[in-house]
This record gives structure tokens, C-alpha cells and sequence, in this order.
């Protein structure tokens, strides 16, 4: 994580005003995003200075893009450099230049630290709802799911 005194003062933020920032934002991070780790200081960050419209309040924001893996993967894929850092919402990446480059290249560097595991966790636990709500909405309508392995995969030998 970026020491206090590689980030700058800039008009509307101190350097320890960004470290604030930075050590809520690990630790909602690598606690999987929860709500009681989500403040006022990274929603307000997040609107102001990385691109994000505005929502009505922090709840709003937070249902937006954590209430549902497919939503939460789409968020953290404006932290990944695998992934251009390209803002979801404006697609540019002018967020990370200017009077918060230092604090935002630190917020992508926290997520490039637990993206593959979690961006792969949220997948799971998406398919598996899919499946869930696939198998409900069969037994609505009458039918059963029957399971049945998948075929073998074949290899010709000439």
C-alpha cells in the first residue's frame, strides 16, 4: 500500500486524507465487498473522483454493484489493469490521471491483489444461483429437472 508521503495534498484532499481512503478501501476489499466495510469516504470518493455517476446515497451505490456477483465483477473490472482500467460507466480511464492518480492507481493496485480468486468465487456463486432459480422456475411450470452427466468428451486417435 502506498505510504502517506508518496500520495500529494491536492486542493480538496490531503495525502492523509487519501491514506483514509486507501485503508477503508482494502479493507472492504479484501473483506468481499461487504456492506459494513462500504463508507461514507469510499462512496464519496468513488462519485467524485473515479468516474462513477452519482447515486442517490450510499445504500443506492451499494446495491448497484454488490447485491449480485454479475454487478460486483463488472465493478472490479475498473480496478484491474488486465482489464484496461477503463471506467464502466464513461469508458475512458480519466479517473486515473490528475490530483487522484496516486490514490486510484492505489485502489487498482489493492483489487489486482485478490481479483482472479474473487472475480472466480463471484462466478461460482452466480452460476449456482442461475441454477437455483432455473430449477424453480421448472417446478413453477410443472417440470422436473432430471440431472444427467455430461457425455464424455471423445478423442479420435487416426
Amino acid at each position: 500500500m502506498k505510504e502517506v508521503n508518496t500520495m500529494k495534498d491536492v486542493e480538496f484532499m490531503t495525502a492523509e486524507e487519501k491514506q483514509l481512503v486507501l485503508k477503508q478501501w482494502q479493507t472492504f476489499i479484501t473483506n468481499r465487498c461487504q456492506l459494513k466495510h462500504f463508507t461514507k469516504r469510499i462512496y464519496d470518493h468513488l462519485n467524485l473522483h473515479c468516474s462513477f455517476i452519482a447515486h442517490f446515497n450510499l445504500q443506492g451505490f451499494y446495491s448497484t454493484y454488490f447485491e449480485h456477483p454479475r454487478n460486483t465483477i463488472r465493478f472490479l473490472t475498473q480496478f484491474s489493469r488486465i482489464r484496461g482500467t477503463v471506467s464502466i460507466e464513461y469508458g475512458n480511464t480519466y479517473w486515473l490521471k490528475g490530483d487522484f492518480e496516486d490514490l486510484n492507481t492505489a485502489m487498482c493496485e489493492v483489487v489486482e491483489k485478490v481479483y482472479n480468486d474473487y472475480v472466480q468465487d463471484l462466478a461460482q456463486t452466480e452460476k449456482e444461483a442461475d441454477v437455483q432459480e432455473a430449477l424453480r422456475l421448472l417446478e413453477k411450470h410443472g417440470y422436473e429437472a432430471v440431472a444427467r452427466p455430461k457425455p464424455m468428451k471423445q478423442i479420435v486417435l487416426l
